[in-house]
């Protein structure tokens, strides 16, 4: 009886471990996944020349906002795999919009950049933290991951290598 037991109790537990294993739900790092998309409305922030932009103009493709600040470490260990993201060929429409959110100078954003050696990233702001406020933000860096029609449907909290190959997988998915 016991040995019958014992092996229904590896069957159940084999069971289990593939049902994880199939499950959509992606092992990544501080993935947020929404069961259910989140509209997003009236949402503008500003380029590196003041000019406005609104998050509408971005309608069909797949975007991310990154919310950082040249004063935090994790945005700084992030942005390389962010910026390389923006370099494969599977994410060609992919939009990225990293949003500096510390209230920081255009220059000192530069210079952040250029350290870092960013070169597929355009700059963003938002120095009234008006967004940070409306994308209610836990911490940074965060990033808002938007489909084609302009809903939020995912959300990273925290910094994650943008180069996973798990993330690239699952991202993929909606380019």
């Amino acid at each position: 009886m016991k040995l019958l037991s014992y092996k229904f109790f590896l069957v159940v537990i084999y069971l289990i471990s593939t049902v994880i294993s199939f499950s959509d739900e992606p092992n990544i790092k501080n993935l947020i996944i929404h069961k259910q998309n989140k509209k997003l409305k009236n949402i503008t922030f500003l380029d590196v020349d003041n000019k406005p932009i609104n998050l509408n103009e971005f309608t069909g493709q797949l975007v991310i906002i990154n919310f950082w600040a040249t004063w935090c470490a994790p945005c700084k260990e992030e942005m390389p795999s962010l910026d390389n993201l923006k370099n494969l060929k599977a994410f060609e429409n992919l939009k990225i919009l990293p949003i500096n959110v510390g209230q920081e100078d255009i220059q000192k954003s530069k210079i952040f950049f250029d350290d870092l050696k960013i070169k597929n990233l355009e700059l963003y702001f938002d120095n009234s933290i008006k967004l940070a406020k409306t994308f209610t933000l836990r911490g940074l860096p965060t990033s808002v991951i938007i489909n084609k029609e302009g809903d939020e449907f995912a959300r990273i909290i925290g910094s994650i290598d943008f180069g996973d190959e798990n993330f690239i997988k699952w991202l993929s998915k909606f380019n």
